[in-house]
């Protein structure tokens, strides 16, 4: 009969144990990630979470220096919490309560801003006014 040393040696050698750790190395990258898996109807398969959908009238409203939401590329976001350490300083709130879309994507912006953005999520533009 083989002991628990004995079975575990066997184990760690095989294909089987090597794919479970793999996979177990994945899962813990991308819950650290802050992975979840939801249906995101923008994209129509797997992403971060379900987004609700506004209105360019509801965006509208946040347009001030204390409520700032925009529009890039039919996500919608709340930037409020960037503006004080938004390199360009007031230059964000040219776009607050609309598109910005094209200012967003403009030469000024560093890779890293496309990386981060998605922090700021918090739905997509109804499918009525895209």
């Amino acid at each position: 009969m083989a002991n628990a040393e004995n079975v575990l040696e066997i184990l760690v050698g095989t294909p089987f144990i090597l794919t479970a750790l793999a996979v177990f190395a994945a899962l813990i990258y991308w819950l650290r990630r802050g992975g979840q898996l939801t249906v995101d109807e923008t994209v129509g398969g797997m992403h971060d979470k379900v987004l609700k959908e506004y209105t360019r009238a509801d965006v509208a409203q946040h347009n001030s220096q204390k409520d700032v939401w925009i529009v890039v590329k039919g996500k919608v976001y709340d930037v409020t919490p960037y503006v004080e350490e938004h390199p360009g300083g007031l230059a964000i709130l040219r776009n607050a309560g609309g598109n910005a879309t094209e200012g967003f994507h403009g030469p000024q912006h560093p890779p890293r801003v496309f990386d981060i953005i998605d922090d700021f999520l918090i739905g997509k533009l109804s499918t009525q006014e895209e």
